[in-house]
């Protein structure tokens, strides 16, 4: 091993039978494969000069280190590659600083490194850990690989620790298996954050995800990756035949005061909460959500506050009544993924406020009028103010339902010309029929029965009829209904009017 540091080459152990080889598995390792964690620590802090020509760099197969492997604090010059490889004990790291660290396939206890700096990549692929990760302020000067990584939980219930955590370019844990918390609050992403078929579980708290105040300066991929190689099919469309996996998430997920510098893509995710969970994006920042996972049966969503200028999404993948809430949820463009007519729109915006809240209806009737749907806009204002009726008086609610027969609140203008002309009509008719003496004989007017109904009818006009016959009790009584609806139309279109107005 010594040679091999010297020389730049792999001191593989392995035998070559792969259940013996395996670092997982239950097969023991005897002496002859074991070096003792001193050792590897005295070769990395202080070891030999390589040999003319070579570059020093610690390469392991299939070695098994026994101890506790403690570079804390260490300044490491060497490369390091351990290719399955067991440590009997944990790795202690914290405040070490390195170059590269590849850890593929390794069985590890637990890694303790807050505020470790490496300059270029960590990887930890393959690995499995027992007691999971720490990984508080570190600082990762390239990549930080954990693609198919099986990380279990530590005494505090976190599989991943990595608050405060900087990756100078792409965080890719991809068809991971997290057993625990996987908190990356405050956490600073130079490209993008991929868990593509990553399945992350909490079964003893609230959250599988806990990462507010994240930033990231690409997407956050939450989408399905090929089970087989994720490296060949990340962000790719998968060939014919390929097991693909999705993402999954069994706990709640919290990105509040996130900044994602392109996207979110959550296609094909799916989601499984307890009542008390939720996928919280609150106060978000992205150019673009794309909410195209499965409709989670259980929990809330929400998106209170967050900023959004394209929201692509499909009905089948919002929760039912209760389930979602996005007050001050701004968002500028939607694109619908296949079927959703504005029904099922207004049913999302329903199942947003069991309460009433005029604020979702009025910002879908700008995004919708800006996008030059003016028919739908007026169509979501409408329901707004079916919906606002419900949480008023009785008095208040009887007034509501006259605008909303006559002119649907002023949204639809046209009614009220339908009403009156068929009002006039009903009244000319009636009016022709009726007894009529003039009140004053010597003016001698001219009795006119379809222009003495719109002079009852329009209450500011005057067509020179109406004050000037006598009519019996009932037809009195007549006259008095066709003044009323006058009026109540010409209200409702003076308040359906200034409503227009104050929109525009």
């Amino acid at each position: 091993m010594w040679q091999a540091f010297r020389n730049g080459t792999v001191y593989d152990l392995r035998s070559g039978d792969e259940a013996v080889d395996d670092p997982h598995g239950a097969h023991p390792w005897g002496p002859e494969r074991s070096v003792r964690a001193r050792i590897v620590a005295w070769l990395l802090l202080d070891g030999p000069p390589a040999l003319p020509g070579r570059v020093s760099s610690l390469k392991l197969g299939g070695v098994q280190v026994t101890g506790v492997l403690d570079l804390a604090g260490g300044q490491v010059t060497p490369y390091i590659e351990l290719r399955g490889c067991r440590f009997e004990q944990e790795m202690l790291l914290p405040e070490a600083r390195l170059t590269t660290l590849r850890l593929i396939d390794c069985a590890i206890p637990r890694v303790e490194a807050a505020r470790l700096h490496t300059e270029g990549d960590l990887h930890l692929a393959r690995c499995r850990l027992q007691n999971g990760i720490r990984l508080t302020d570190a600082h990762i000067g390239t990549d930080l690989l954990l693609n198919q990584a099986v990380i279990y939980r530590d005494r505090h219930g976190r599989s991943i620790m990595g608050d405060g955590l900087t990756v100078g370019q792409d965080l890719t844990a991809e068809l991971m298996e997290s057993h625990g918390e996987l908190s990356l609050r405050g956490a600073q992403v130079g490209v993008s954050l991929s868990l593509r078929g990553s399945r992350l579980t909490q079964a003893y708290g609230r959250r599988a995800l806990n990462a507010p105040q994240m930033s990231v300066e690409r997407t956050l991929y939450l989408t399905p990756a090929s089970a087989t190689n994720p490296t060949l099919t990340s962000g790719a469309t998968p060939a014919r035949g390929t097991r693909v996996q999705r993402f999954e998430c069994r706990g709640g997920i919290r990105l509040d005061d996130g900044r994602f510098g392109d996207s979110i893509d959550m296609s094909q995710a799916r989601f499984f909460f307890e009542n008390d969970q939720e996928l919280s994006l609150r106060r978000i920042q992205t150019p673009e959500l794309r909410f195209l996972g499965e409709r989670p049966e259980r929990g809330q969503v929400v998106l209170s506050g967050a900023r959004v200028i394209t929201l692509i999404d499909r009905s089948a993948s919002w929760p039912l009544a209760g389930g979602l809430r996005m007050g001050g949820f701004n968002y500028e463009n939607l694109v619908a993924h296949g079927f959703f007519p504005l029904s099922l729109r207004l049913e999302w915006l329903a199942a947003a406020t069991p309460e009433y809240n005029p604020e979702p209806y009025e910002k879908l009737a700008a995004v919708l009028r800006s996008s030059g749907e003016d028919a739908d806009a007026r169509r979501v204002l409408l329901a707004k103010q079916r919906r606002r009726r419900a949480t008023l008086p009785i008095a208040a609610k009887l007034w509501g339902y006259a605008q909303d027969w006559t002119v649907a609140y002023g949204y639809r203008p046209g009614r009220a010309a339908l009403w009156m002309a068929v009002i006039w009509a009903a009244g000319a008719i009636a009016f022709a029929h009726a007894p009529h003496h003039p009140i004053d004989p010597q003016e001698k007017p001219t009795w006119n029965a379809p222009l003495f109904a719109l002079d009852l009818l329009i209450p500011v006009i005057d067509f020179g009829q109406d004050g000037h016959w006598d009519l019996p009790a009932h037809w009195q009584w007549a006259a008095s209904v066709v003044i009323s609806l006058g009026w109540i139309l010409a209200t409702t279109v003076a308040a359906g009017a200034s409503r227009l107005l104050r929109r525009g």
